[in-house]
């Protein structure tokens, strides 16, 4: 896919705001709840009302949306309230049906990103639509993939492409439901800077007390946008309420936000602005990794301890040590600093497997 200007251009040609909010229900449930939503949300930042209508789910037997029914409703709440809308669609049928009920935006869910076969079905059935197309990024940390699904709908002749960064699956415990990995995102702004790209923090979160965090994190790095799940009800939901927040709190958040203007006196800030939410970014995965490191160093405490070895073994310090210094001379790391920082790590470690072998 060439690096094209016209990839950002829908944003203008729909008077889209910066940053452009998308915001609505996880699902739709009923016409009356689509409908209050939307009312709620016509006087706030949010100009496209979203409503998941099919919801593929990972296990059978949870509520996987109410099918073509809902999308009468969103076509109501699109005329009462002015709002565009948005749908997830996750076969060609789901494209003509939304289409047929004027869908102004499409979506493809993390779950379709992850086979080139869905993704080409839905591409061919897309061919040639104005609609703008947002392609969520796979289950699974890969660019390519992610990538490779946008380039499918371009060789389709969809012209408005976006993308949507809801985060990773993992099965290590963090605070996130899905983590960010927010350099996958960086390197695809670094590779096509005019490919829109729109942040769904509540997928990210999987809790609504860090969504806003994540919202700066996103205007930070420069996204176009975000996607945010929200219901009047949310503890009520019939899916993922525990990430959904209130019109009201989208309106808050959206104060609270602090949205980076272009160019003129403030370009100096801006630039320094994201360069620091990529040291966040970087800090957050150190502890990670560190945190993970502690826990393999009381796993070999637990081991040593049950084999009454003592827990001080200098050879393999010094081992560690030596390479960790050679290492970081490679990637222009002194040895002062690799050996202060490793000694840190190094006590802290002796010290877990001293409370394990008490």
């Amino acid at each position: 896919m060439e690096n094209k200007k016209e990839l950002r251009n829908w944003l203008d040609a729909y008077k889209l705001d910066h940053p452009l909010v998308i915001a609505g229900p996880c699902s739709a449930e009923t016409e009356d709840q689509v409908v209050k939503i939307a009312h709620q949300l016509k006087d706030s930042d949010a100009s496209v009302l979203r409503a998941g209508i099919w919801k593929p789910r990972t296990r059978p037997g949870n509520f996987e949306g109410v099918g073509a029914l809902g999308l009468k409703w969103l076509q109501t709440a699109k005329k009462e309230t002015g709002m565009l809308t948005a749908t997830e669609v996750a076969n060609p049928h789901h494209v003509e049906l939304a289409l047929e009920h004027d869908v102004d935006i499409l979506w493809i869910g993390a779950r379709s990103t992850v086979s080139p076969f869905i993704v080409q079905d839905i591409a061919e059935a897309c061919r040639g639509i104005k609609n703008p197309v947002l392609v969520k990024n796979p289950i699974n940390p890969d660019l390519a993939l992610w990538l490779g699904a946008v380039e499918r709908f371009y060789t389709c002749d969809v012209q408005n492409l976006g993308v949507i960064h809801r985060g990773f699956s993992t099965y290590e415990k963090t605070k996130y439901r899905n983590i960010p990995e927010w350099q996958i995102p960086i390197d695809l702004q670094a590779k096509f800077p005019d490919l829109p790209i729109i942040l769904d923090p509540s997928h990210i979160a999987g809790r609504r007390d860090i969504i806003q965090d994540l919202c700066q994190t996103g205007l930070d790095l420069n996204f176009d946008g975000m996607i945010i799940e929200t219901h009047y009800d949310p503890d009520n939901a019939w899916s993922d309420a525990k990430q959904q927040i209130t019109p009201e709190t989208l309106v808050q958040i959206m104060k609270d936000l602090k949205v980076r203007s272009e160019g003129g006196t403030e370009a100096y800030e801006n630039a320094l602005n994201e360069l620091r939410a990529r040291i966040d970014i970087s800090d957050e995965t150190i502890l990670q990794q560190l945190a993970k490191r502690m826990s393999i160093s009381d796993e070999i405490g637990k081991v040593k301890a049950a084999n009454n070895v003592q827990i001080l073994q200098n050879d393999r310090w010094n081992a560690i040590k030596n390479k960790m210094i050679n290492d970081g001379s490679q990637v222009g790391l002194s040895e002062e600093f690799i050996e202060k920082v490793y000694s840190a790590i190094h006590q802290e470690s002796i010290s877990h497997q001293h409370n394990i072998a008490k």
